[in-house]
């Protein structure tokens, strides 16, 4: 049975009760907070494993809860999965730039939502039991410690930007299409019609990629008409 602490924020007390219920039944440990403000707090109280974000909150909202979590070293690995009527792919792309695990929109089955809870700390867990550290070039990754050194230079990337990374640098020079590469920033969901990340997302995510690497940037190479690779020569 798990036994991890999943932080539910929303103002919507009906949702809150709902998500918590699901939560609970799976064997979750439940914290559920009403605002953005108890939510930061709570967080730094006792660190959560995840956290379901909606993102309409009163106050300090949703996108800027995430925002402060991610900019924090402390709290930045914790995966995130957002809930909200928000559903755009501007709403979208904002949440996983900002280094969201997932994105759930309402109305929402309570199933689908644990699935998606699951598959985040399956993510998290897998990216922590995975310690090999992956040199390219000037690049250091270290999957456990969810750090990345470009040169000397350490490297802030969300979630999605780290875990795309990952994957192109356990095949160096290795083509991968922009559907494979979907899978490996999603990971296993079989709730394939809600998917989170999107091949535009993806171009998205390598463009960010690039910048925030500096000049390692240009590893990443645009192979025309099939995808990304990171060249190793």
């Amino acid at each position: 049975m798990a036994r991890e602490t999943v932080l539910v924020v929303d103002d919507e007390e009906d949702i809150l009760e709902l998500v918590k219920y699901n939560l609970a039944k799976e064997g979750y440990t439940v914290v559920a907070v009403a605002s953005g403000e108890d939510a930061l707090a709570a967080s730094r109280t006792k660190l959560p494993d995840a956290v379901v974000l909606d993102l309409m909150l009163p106050g300090v909202d949703g996108l800027e809860v995430c925002r402060r979590m991610k900019s924090d070293p402390t709290m930045r690995h914790i995966p995130i999965v957002m809930l909200t009527a928000k559903g755009t792919e501007a709403d979208i792309v904002t949440g996983l730039e900002l280094g969201a695990s997932d994105y759930v929109t309402k109305p929402f089955s309570p199933r689908v939502l644990t699935a998606r809870v699951k598959a985040a700390l399956r993510r998290d867990a897998e990216s922590t039991d995975e310690g090999g550290v992956l040199r390219v070039r000037q690049l250091t990754i270290h999957p456990g410690r969810h750090e990345v050194l470009a040169g000397d230079v350490p490297v802030s990337l969300t979630a999605t930007e780290f875990r795309i990374l990952v994957f192109l640098a356990r095949r160096p020079g290795w083509v991968f299409t922009r559907q494979q590469i979907v899978d490996a920033a999603q990971g296993d969901d079989v709730y394939v019609a809600d998917r989170f990340v999107t091949d535009r997302s993806v171009d998205v995510h390598i463009v960010s990629l690039r910048r925030k690497l500096g000049p390692c940037g240009a590893y990443i190479e645009t192979v025309r008409g099939v995808g990304y690779r990171l060249r190793d020569d």
